[in-house]
């Protein structure tokens, strides 16, 4: 893709590192999940953005209809444009102009009992007289099951530990509680919409943490996605289930859409700088309920995974794994 439109600031060379990383992890994380589904692929449509004093463009690639995944999509964009009046007042930003560049995705699986998710790592600039006077670095990894096995759980979580720890023992457990507490539909009694993972954003280099250390932060976290969730894919993919757990499902895609709709901040921000539309609801599930007041029954392994989303645990401290038998047991009496 062409960066020529960039500004040519002191952070060029970064910055370029950071572009090319992305689109080498956007290729990795492809294969590997078309490798995973065994029958459905990619398709890459490439976009620039319209001369409207803005530029830059992306690669969205797109799946659908596969043995695994229903519909996703693994995308890259590099976009700049300058800060518009609505842009100073909702988003709280000054300056002349912005940049922003990095990778997004989110797979919804067709089988209930293989979690979606969400994946997004990105880094920022704003301009003034064409000179850098702000710059950070956010991202994260979250899970959204539909059905709650902690066994699963413990495996995500774990992994994105152990990558933070190479960085920073504080991390995880910092990253942890803001994905906690940014996944949330607000509007629903503070519904988590799944059950967490990492999230950290505004994170400006320092002395201590400079621009290459959060690369390589980003890096590491980019990797881990696919030791994170394939594993969780391989084990589930397989589970039979039926109409109701179906059902379920397209009830909790629909807080999905609710919360990337009314809160997510890479939304807002994409439909607020004019960015392109399609590759930013990508996101959004292709089928979901919004049934009046709907209710699972106590007990059920539905009203469990709502309980988890309304109550954020610690799951590598207060629970332990239990095995595959075990649980599609527990899910059968109910």
């Amino acid at each position: 893709m062409e960066t020529d439109f960039l500004p040519n600031t002191t952070t060029k060379t970064f910055r370029e590192e950071w572009i090319q990383y992305t689109h080498t992890l956007q290729d990795t994380i492809c294969n590997a999940l078309e490798l995973a589904d065994g029958n459905a692929v990619f398709i890459q449509d490439e976009w620039q953005r319209k001369p409207d004093g803005t530029g830059g463009g992306g690669k969205t690639r797109v799946i659908a209809n596969g043995n695994i995944f229903e519909k996703g999509g693994v995308n890259t964009s590099v976009v700049y444009g300058t800060v518009s009046e609505p842009m100073r007042k909702q988003l709280q930003m000054d300056g002349d102009e912005w940049l922003a560049c990095g990778l997004s995705l989110v797979i919804h699986p067709y089988n209930p009992f293989v979690p979606t998710i969400h994946c997004n790592y990105r880094y920022f600039e704003l301009y003034a007289n064409n000179e850098v006077i702000n710059r950070w670095f956010g991202g994260g990894t979250d899970l959204t099951p539909y059905y709650l096995v902690t066994e699963d759980a413990i495996h995500f979580h774990q992994t994105y530990k152990n990558t933070c720890d190479q960085f920073d023992t504080t991390f995880y457990p910092l990253f942890k509680t803001s994905c906690d507490n940014y996944f949330v539909n607000t509007h629903r009694n503070n519904e988590r919409r799944g059950i967490g993972g990492i999230f950290y954003d505004h994170q400006k280099p320092t002395p201590e943490k400079d621009e290459q250390f959060w690369l390589n932060l980003a890096k590491a976290c980019g990797q881990a996605f696919l030791d994170a969730y394939l594993p969780i894919v391989e084990k589930r993919k397989n589970t039979s289930f039926t109409e109701q757990h179906k059902y379920w499902q397209e009830i909790r895609r629909g807080r999905y859409v609710e919360f990337n709709l009314l809160h997510d901040r890479g939304t807002i921000f994409g439909l607020k700088t004019n960015g392109r539309t399609e590759s930013i609801l990508m996101s959004l599930p292709p089928t979901v309920r919004f049934n009046y007041n709907y209710q699972p029954e106590a007990g059920t392994p539905e009203a469990i995974l709502l309980d988890a989303c309304m109550h954020p645990r610690d799951w590598l401290k207060e629970y332990q794994p239990i095995t595959v038998d075990e649980w599609m047991q527990k899910t059968n009496q109910c």
